[in-house]
């Protein structure tokens, strides 16, 4: 795994973490950015894996 697979994998994380968080909380903001981390850190991965795919 490259860089960029690792950094979006904890995006990715730390933005589901914070979602949930929010949820539980009833907090709407922290809903939103954590949804908004975890998608960027998708973007990241995907990101990544075209660029693998175009080495190839």
């Amino acid at each position: 795994m490259d860089k960029d697979r690792v950094e979006g994998a904890k995006k990715r994380t730390r933005g589901s973490l914070k979602e949930a968080i929010g949820k539980i909380t009833g907090n709407t903001r922290a809903q939103v950015e954590g949804r908004a981390e975890a998608v960027a850190g998708w973007a990241q991965g995907a990101r990544s894996e075209a660029w693998d795919a175009s080495k190839k």
